[in-house]
């Protein structure tokens, strides 16, 4: 049958995946208390896992094993260490999913039951991970068939065609759907089966757009010679020339079908040609650059980190669950600068919360357990540790003796020479380290000279971040809202007096208990944890020019920096190529919104720190900026930005040594099988493509392509967009489909973000991402892009 698992032919004689398919009764874990029967198996599409609870009738839910990132054993999430003393590690297992959706915590009856699961999770993953292109479409189409056999009896009648084709997103006039699907039925049974419906689906997806390009190149029309595709790789996608001749047979030995004779001719055939395009070569993103690249041996405060903003928080700031699942999935994601809230906790353990809020505590020892377990599974470049710290001194020598046993060796206690150093080490010299951001006691040269004697050093701020108090600054500066504070309430969301959020939070206040920075004690034992990156009030830059060390760190809010950007940007420049600088959202996004994290990359901040549980356009550019250079976490600043001598002023980058704008020209050809936004079977999408430009003010920019209706299946623009680009090392492109709606909102559909520095030119596929930042395939976009330099 068409819908039966092909990646899995030949491996059915797995006992695990066998076991998985006749099915298992398991618990369902949700908390101590939350403990359900559900009946689990695998659907023989082998792509499916169905499940069903023992009393809820014929209710029944699913999920793709696509979804699924990876296999936990044992007791490696929160609820199930909440449950250790009632179920063995052996029998408990945790099923991570992609993007943003919670974990699923299972225990099986024995430990035998749970390694079938583990194990066949594992290898089905492996299954698709190692899929090419042209297998995961099969696949795709295989879940399609499945879904539109509604009489499960491996046939397709014409009904079932029309209803797949509007689920499949396409609206086609129904003469000529009926005419492919007369054509595709060899058997003349009036059903499709097999390799009927295969061929029927090859007809429906005839892809014109790219068999003209295979035309204007083709010698004979039929195939491209070894000279026809040196040609085309040459002219249309700017191969370097001295490669294109061992490129282009290279490209045929790899998606030269094998079933063919083409390939003996050193040919390619057109679908030879259109797995080519379709394949990670023939992607928008350079495969060269999505490898690490860049040099890794300039000092530390050279490159862009990717960073985290309250990393605990599964969701908003007021009332949102804490986790150590969020340290690890920002890990996951490349993160490398996670922050933690420090205060006091019952039995000596300090806790980490949003304070005054009500969110959610956890246990600092666990977020350390974490780190260790997880900072450098995806990167083994040096992660940072930004400690918002209110406790007491007792449980600061908690929270250091926990980062001093827990971590060990990976946490780095002194310079690396022993030596007073000048400037940072590199990304390459701290792999494997955690460095700890917070206040420190003196500064590096007294603590390799000597131990600090005075008892008067011990005190000060112990955090540079209070963001309870920082509220203050950005909402009462208004005289309205100092007019409010007089009423005598103050609502943690920020409100003063009339609390417009309803979240029935108010805390009554006088003018001296209004949160404030704390003044106390520092532990001499944390304070020594602290080696390259001491937090430190910023002045002004003047100040931090003449007296700042290189190891000093300052943080501002999102509005903080805005001022010091339109007030002295270049200023702001220079001070980012000696120091490191954080720049974290304002405490009145209470909901966990970001700020527009280029504006901050425009002036060359390292640490930009974002909510990692919020998907939107600023994860995007985050992502997207990320996702070069193996995903390692760290990103190289442009050279106008790392040298001191150099002016580099991002409201005006036309002023700036070897200023050189770029013009930038996207045709964007078609679409492919782009997902559907409306769960009603007889909706279908009416796309248009929107082009945007994220760089310095000048460079922002965004163009459409007009709407094509009622065809998210294989919609045809051919419409060009066109922009100019002032600094090219600065922008990223994103690309985003939206689903035209005149009467309300258009509905987001797919997108994907990348650096302009790291597109291919020429004819390219763009696979685009959900909302979530996780594939979904087959859906992309089919572009032409060229980039000329402007004189």
């Amino acid at each position: 049958m068409v819908h039966r698992c092909r990646h899995l032919d030949g491996r059915l004689g797995d006992d695990n995946l066998q076991s998985m398919i006749v099915g298992t009764v398991m618990r369902k874990i949700k908390s101590r208390t939350w403990k359900k029967q559900r009946y689990f198996k695998l659907q023989e599409d082998c792509m499916t896992i169905w499940y069903k609870s023992k009393k809820a009738g014929n209710a029944h839910s699913t999920f793709s094993v696509n979804d699924v990132e990876t296999v936990r054993e044992g007791h490696q999430s929160e609820v199930l260490l909440s449950i250790a003393d009632e179920f063995p590690p052996d029998r408990c297992f945790t099923l991570v999913f992609r993007g943003r959706r919670g974990n699923l915590d299972l225990v099986a009856d024995s430990a035998d039951e749970a390694q079938s699961w583990i194990k066949g999770m594992k290898k089905l993953i492996e299954n698709l991970e190692n899929m090419g292109e042209s297998e995961k479409l099969d696949q795709w189409i295989c879940e399609w068939f499945k879904k539109a056999d509604k009489n499960n009896d491996g046939r397709m009648n014409f009904p079932e065609i029309r209803v797949l084709l509007k689920m499949m997103n396409v609206d086609m006039n129904e003469h000529h759907a009926h005419r492919l699907f007369m054509t595709a039925d060899k058997s003349q049974t009036g059903t499709l089966e097999d390799d009927e419906f295969v061929l029927f689906y090859k007809m429906l997806t005839q892809r014109e757009d790219v068999l003209r390009v295979f035309q204007d190149y083709s010698g004979d029309g039929q195939k491209l010679s070894l000279r026809d595709l040196e040609e085309f790789l040459r002219d249309e996608q700017l191969e370097e020339v001295d490669r294109v001749q061992q490129l282009a047979m290279e490209l045929i030995e790899r998606y030269e079908p094998s079933d063919t004779g083409t390939k003996m001719l050193k040919a390619m055939s057109i679908d030879g040609f259109l797995m080519y395009l379709a394949s990670a070569e023939g992607s928008i993103f350079h495969p060269r650059q999505q490898s690490l690249y860049q040099d890794m041996t300039q000092p530390l405060n050279h490159y862009f980190i990717s960073s985290s903003h309250n990393t605990y928080l599964m969701e908003d700031q007021l009332r949102g669950h804490s986790s150590v699942e969020g340290y690890i999935r920002a890990l996951k994601r490349g993160c490398r600068c996670v922050e933690v809230d420090c205060w006091d906790g019952p039995n000596g353990e300090p806790i980490v919360y949003h304070g005054h809020t009500f969110t959610s505590k956890i246990l600092f020892k666990d977020v350390v357990i974490a780190l260790r377990n997880y900072a450098f599974k995806v990167s083994e470049y040096p992660v940072i540790l930004s400690t918002e710290n209110h406790c007491g001194v007792e449980q600061q020598r908690v929270m250091a003796q926990h980062l001093n046993t827990i971590l060990g060796d990976k946490l780095l206690k002194s310079t690396l020479d022993g030596k007073i150093p000048v400037s940072f080490p590199s990304p390459e010299e701290l792999k494997g380290k955690i460095l700890l951001k917070g206040k420190k006691i003196g500064g590096l040269e007294e603590s390799l000279n000597g131990p600090v004697e005075p008892e008067d050093s011990l005190t000060g701020e112990v955090s540079d971040e209070d963001e309870a108090a920082d509220i203050d600054e950005d909402s009462l500066h208004s005289n309205s809202l100092r007019r409010m504070a007089k009423v005598g309430y103050w609502c943690v969301c920020g409100w003063v007096g009339a609390c417009v959020c309803n979240c029935a939070c108010f805390i009554q206040f006088n003018s001296r208990s209004f949160p404030q920075k704390s003044k106390q004690r520092l532990s001499k034992e944390l304070s020594d944890c602290v080696v390259y990156c001491k937090s430190v009030h910023f002045s002004s830059f003047k100040h931090s020019r003449i007296h700042s060390k290189f190891y000093e760190i300052s943080s501002f809010t999102e509005s903080k920096a805005r001022k010091h950007l339109r007030e002295a940007g270049a200023e702001f420049v220079h001070h980012n190529a000696r120091q490191l600088t954080r720049v974290y959202p304002s405490g009145l996004r209470t909901d966990s919104s970001n700020f527009n994290p280029q504006e901050m990359w425009n002036t060359g901040t390292q640490i930009v720190a974002l909510n990692f549980q919020t998907a939107g356009v600023e994860m995007d550019l985050n992502d997207g900026l990320f996702s070069q250079n193996g995903r390692c976490g760290y990103v190289l600043k442009p050279d106008f930005m790392r040298m001191s001598e150099r002016s580099f002023d991002p409201e005006v980058p036309i002023n700036r040594e070897g200023y050189r704008p770029l013009s930038l020209c996207i045709q964007v050809i078609s679409g492919q099988q782009l997902p559907k936004v409306n769960i009603k079977e007889s909706s279908v999408v009416d796309p248009f493509v929107r082009v945007e430009i994220h760089g310095v003010p000048l460079d922002q920019a965004k163009q459409e392509t007009r709407y094509i209706d009622n065809n998210g299946f294989n919609p045809v623009w051919y419409d060009t967009l066109r922009f100019t680009i002032h600094a090219p090392e600065l922008a990223l492109v994103r690309f985003v489909v939206e689903d035209y709606d005149k009467a309300s909102r258009n509905d987001f559909v797919g997108q994907y973000t990348l650096p302009f520095s790291c597109i291919q030119q020429g004819y390219r596929h763009i696979h685009l991402l959900s909302k979530d930042g996780t594939s979904i395939p087959p859906a992309s976009l089919f572009v032409h892009v060229r980039i000329t330099n402007l004189v």
